[in-house]
């Protein structure tokens, strides 16, 4: 399915192709594609089901809808109606009486959700190498890991399989496997869209957001979700991005050498580029962002499992895990004895408004109006052998720890982010190119993306 989903609509309202096609053609790609391991489950019956209405009223009245049959994958971790959710581990297993209301959204404007995607355990986890229902694989190279934790939804759509798919977002788990897979991942600010019916994190810091081929595709469904429309923005050679030290200053060089050939085309456009440090904020959003996220992800995950799965206390949920790496920093960190203590917890809280506050003021200080950064230091990498260590300039490092360190700084600010194809590296395998914006802004951001883009696409 490589039509954008502009394009598809447009198709399906004007009746050259029906509902019911697209809903076949994107599960057989799926069942095409199972090597990928994208899916945990399909709901073709259930698709074709919805599609058929939709064929049924633009044939009787001609009722537009903005996103009439077109098909989306959806990450497990979020509810839809009629199909179970697992967030991709043993212990949650439930069937929601209703969507999470971002799915509602998308389905009262004609979205199908074809299935569920597989995704990185209980969405802690960079590579998507999931031991209860198996890696999610890159389909650029089948041997590499798509990034993570949103792994299924890029792969679904980096294949083809569909044009748009939902994930979330709490320390780069859209954004990085969009890198990694040559989509575009765009996480919202914190709290623009409802995170009601999806299994948390950190709420402190999560987001659901979309995958898309291009922003045009990102812009319009976060419009239709948000009610919202884009504004013009300024001239190209009048916008101010920050090349924000220290994200470019380790990078392997397949990575830097596509990210300095699109800061050239910037340049050549009339693009004003501005260096700057952003250390103090990365820091401090890693000093923060730690003791946060353990302590919520013990506090939200047992709230979330009395509402949807009373019957199952959070301790069984741990002790099903399967992915070694998940059950340990559950086991350690969460629940064990490295779990923030409370005045640890409350000391990063009252931290969290400075950090949020010092990124702001560096924001104005250089008149910027957005930061601009590689998504990921470093291409996909074999999931055999770099699950939980890779090599990067000669050095052996922490995957994880790696992979995160860019993403950080949008979900402890609250900023915007997105990330968005700029060609290949090593091995032709995909990179990207990621926009900050100042946290509320999302419109605009998508806006100055959109631009960007049509700078900095990689040629088809």
């Amino acid at each position: 399915m490589t039509t954008s989903l502009h394009d598809l609509v447009e198709m399906v309202l004007t009746r050259k192709i029906s509902a019911v096609s697209l809903i076949e053609e994107a599960c057989d790609n799926a069942v095409a594609h199972s090597e990928l391991n994208a899916f945990i489950r399909l709901d073709r019956h259930g698709a074709l089901k919805k599609a058929k209405t939709i064929d049924k009223q633009l044939a009787s009245d001609g009722h537009r809808k903005p996103l009439a049959g077109i098909p989306i994958a959806v990450k497990d971790n979020i509810n839809v109606k009629g199909m179970r959710t697992t967030a991709g581990t043993p212990g949650i297993n439930f069937l929601p009486e209703n969507s999470a209301p971002v799915v509602e959204r998308l389905e009262k404007c004609g979205a199908i959700v074809i299935g569920k995607t597989n995704l990185h355990e209980l969405a802690f986890g960079v590579t998507s190498n999931n031991a209860a229902f198996g890696a999610v694989r890159n389909p650029w190279d089948i041997s590499c890991f798509p990034g993570g934790s949103s792994g299924g939804t890029a792969v679904a759509v980096a294949a083809g399989i569909v044009a748009a798919g939902l994930g979330t977002d709490t320390a780069g788990s859209i954004r990085l496997p969009a890198a990694l897979t040559g989509v575009v991942g765009f996480r919202p600010s914190t709290g623009s869209l409802s995170s009601k019916g999806i299994v948390p994190s950190v709420p402190a810091f999560d987001t659901v957001g979309s995958m898309t081929t291009n922003v045009e595709d990102t812009a319009y469904l976060f419009e239709v979700m948000t009610g919202t429309s884009l504004p013009k923005y300024k001239p190209i050679n009048q916008l101010r991005l920050g090349l924000a030290h220290p994200l470019f200053d380790n990078l392997s060089p397949g990575v830097n050498r596509s990210f300095t050939a699109q800061l050239k085309a910037l340049c050549d456009m009339g693009v004003n580029l501005v260096e700057f440090d952003l250390s103090p904020v990365v820091t401090a959003a890693l000093e923060v962002g730690f003791p946060i996220g353990f302590h919520q992800m013990e506090t939200a995950m047992t709230h979330f499992l009395s509402k949807y799965q009373p019957q199952t206390q959070l301790e069984e949920v741990v002790a099903m895990i399967k992915s070694d790496d998940v059950k340990a920093v559950y086991q350690e960190s969460v629940l064990g004895p490295e779990a923030p203590s409370a005045s640890t917890y409350q000391t990063a809280l009252r931290r969290l408004p400075v950090v949020r506050e010092t990124y702001s003021e560096i924001i104005k200080q250089h008149q910027l109006d957005a930061i601009v950064f590689p998504t990921a230091p470093i291409e996909a990498q074999p999931i055999e052998t770099s699950s939980n260590q890779l090599e990067l300039n000669g050095k052996t490092l922490p995957t994880l720890d790696t992979l995160i360190y860019n993403n950080v700084a949008a979900p402890v600010t609250g900023a915007p982010g997105i990330s968005i194809p700029i060609g290949a590296g090593a091995n032709g395998l995909p990179v990207g190119l990621e926009l900050d914006g100042t946290p509320g802004a999302d419109l605009a951001l998508l806006s100055i993306a959109r631009e960007i883009e049509r700078i900095i696409a990689p040629k088809k």
